[in-house]
């Protein structure tokens, strides 16, 4: 399976963005492609969904949103399309503390669910997860780091290097793995260019 692609957003459409990954152009499904910035570095968290006459993979640039997808399409009528159309349009967390507060009415909001769904939604999934809060403090920044990094040796990025970027890293005071991992690329290939 496919955890992960990283690459150079080179193309998209209305539900999916084309990554160049050494010069091969891999297809992932997600939602809001236009939120997506071309020709720059991005890290998709992916799903591959594999049906007779087609293997698709489904993209998230947060890792959270990937686990609540996988939650998402285990209950029964929610596909990965209805996941991932779901995940366009409302937070993850907000569908999980919906899930939790037994909210209804928000629930069948949801794309493509129904009060049936809804129920079932919240029979199968409440207390899978623990909503979190959006980090806002400077403690939370040492975990982020340390999840950025070994990302980034996932790619293949030495312990050394990795280390040279971490204090200045951890000095950005940024909010989300996905950003810490995009300024950890940037630092990464200046110091590879000499810069």
């Amino acid at each position: 399976m496919i955890a992960f692609i990283s690459g150079v957003a080179v193309d998209r459409g209305i539900d999916y963005v084309v990554v160049d990954n050494h010069g091969i152009g891999y297809q992932v499904f997600c939602g809001n492609p236009e939120m997506v910035t071309l020709n720059e570095s991005i890290i998709f968290h992916t799903y591959q969904h594999v049906r007779e006459d087609a293997i698709i993979l489904y993209g998230f640039v947060d890792k959270r949103e990937l686990d609540i997808f996988r939650q998402l399409i285990t209950i029964k009528g929610v596909g990965p399309k209805t996941g991932i159309t779901i995940l366009s349009r409302f937070s993850g967390e907000d569908i999980i503390r919906a899930i939790d507060q037994e909210d209804m009415a928000f629930l069948k909001k949801l794309p493509g669910v129904g009060p049936k769904m809804a129920s079932q939604m919240m029979l199968d999934l409440k207390g899978k997860f623990v909503a979190s809060d959006t980090p806002s403090t400077k403690h939370v920044a040492m975990p982020l780091v340390d999840e950025a990094l070994d990302a980034l040796a996932d790619l293949g990025f030495k312990k050394a290097e990795l280390n040279n970027i971490k204090q200045e890293l951890s000095l950005l005071n940024l909010d989300s793995v996905d950003e810490m991992i995009k300024e950890g690329l940037k630092l990464l290939h200046s110091r590879k260019r000499g810069l």
